[in-house]
């Protein structure tokens, strides 16, 4: 399907039947705020914030002509994501205009889940996340946050994650999705053009490097905002928030600005397993939207990018004076109900009988799921002609 939808786009933008979308930072702003005041955008924000997201805006764009190499489907995914970030910021500065009490949402304490990627983060997230004494947020509001009346973002996430499953046959042996399930905050640091979400699917290596050296503040001041927005919608602050994306490891330092009463729970995987899993998620993204995707490349990219994050979260964790509980990835797979009573035991929780019975539920839909076949991915692309 990938590749008749790359030459309807490529025929129709050949034939002058429709233009090819752009990715000029000045007009993607004119297309994403179009219907919006210019004030949308400055509401519950600092002008530091708005210039760090024009900025990265325009590092990002540039990134993407001159390095990615994208093929016609992915210019498209580039110029959709972009259009959505500009519209989703906006419209939340519009809300926040209206609204601006839910910024100042109380919230609980939350329970950072910190880890590389396929360390097993995933696995904690949910686990924690069944416990009815706690919140999630839902895949749908990760990337649809602003609230709606009536909420139609669960059908919107519903067809999001049908057309992906149109496109990438692979994508739930990646990671177990549904519009409703409790999933990673991924869509909020993209919509403030964080590099995480970006750097897994396009060839970007001087966006990467502009982002990992800038300040994360901006980031995760946005962050901030969106949680206590997604927390006054639905009414649940009072109960922790269980936060995981895996670039949290990498900005820590920031997210803890955040939120400095958080409790942490740290996943731990060997080094090589979590490498060789991370080249297949991303190089499963980058084969869709480009046809120049360098398997070498990613490796070394990948492994610079672990010991990156190892390298920073061991640091934070150094200098972090709150509650910290580490879970190791073996025995989350010999023996998760004993991993989860030593983690409520380190973080002083109560682990219900009620929160127990709905993590077995969650092992058991988890144990059917298409990710455990994840690891033939890599083997499949080696073997490509």
């Amino acid at each position: 399907m990938v590749d008749r939808l790359a030459r309807f786009l490529d025929h129709g933008w050949d034939k002058g039947w429709m233009p090819p979308p752009p990715v000029d930072p000045e007009e993607l702003i004119r297309r994403g705020s179009k219907g919006f005041s210019e004030e949308d955008e400055f509401a519950g924000r600092s002008e530091a914030d708005i210039a760090d997201f024009r900025l990265r805006l325009e590092r990002l764009s540039q990134a993407v002509e001159a390095e990615a190499q994208l093929n016609a489907v992915g210019r498209a995914f580039a110029y959709g994501l972009f259009t959505r970030a500009i519209q989703q910021r906006f419209a939340l500065g519009a809300l926040w205009k209206k609204q601006p009490e839910l910024l100042q949402t109380k919230i609980a304490p939350p329970i950072i889940v910190v880890g590389q990627m396929r360390s097993g983060t995933t696995r904690i997230h949910r686990l924690l996340a069944a416990d009815p004494a706690h919140s999630a947020t839902r895949f749908c509001d990760s990337w649809h946050p602003v609230p709606e009346k009536p909420d139609f973002r669960p059908i919107r996430g519903t067809f999001k994650l049908f057309m992906a499953r149109r496109l990438d046959p692979w994508i739930d042996t990646i990671h177990p999705f549904g519009a409703v399930r409790p999933d990673e905050e991924l869509g909020w640091l993209a919509s403030a053009f964080d590099h995480s979400a970006y750097e897994a699917q396009w060839r970007i290596p001087s966006y990467v490097a502009f982002s990992e050296a800038r300040d994360a503040g901006p980031i995760y001041r946005e962050f901030s905002r969106l949680l206590r927005t997604d927390a006054g919608q639905h009414g649940h602050g009072a109960r922790p928030r269980i936060l995981k994306v895996p670039q949290f490891a990498e900005d820590l330092p920031a997210l803890l600005e955040q939120f400095p009463d958080a409790r942490l729970v740290v996943s731990r995987r060997c080094s090589e397993e979590t490498f060789r899993s991370s080249v297949s998620l991303v190089a499963n993204q980058m084969v869709i939207q480009s046809d120049h995707v360098d398997l070498e490349w990613i490796e070394q990219e990948w492994r610079r990018k672990i010991t990156l994050r190892q390298s920073r979260m061991e640091t934070a964790l150094t200098d972090f004076a709150g509650q910290v509980a580490v879970i190791d990835f073996d025995q989350l797979e010999s023996d998760w109900e004993g991993a989860m009573h030593q983690l409520y035991g380190t973080l002083d929780m109560n682990l219900s009988a009620e929160a127990l019975s709905a993590m077995r539920t969650e092992m058991r839909q988890s144990e059917r799921g298409a990710h455990n076949s994840h690891a033939a991915q890599l083997d499949q692309f080696d073997h490509k002609p």
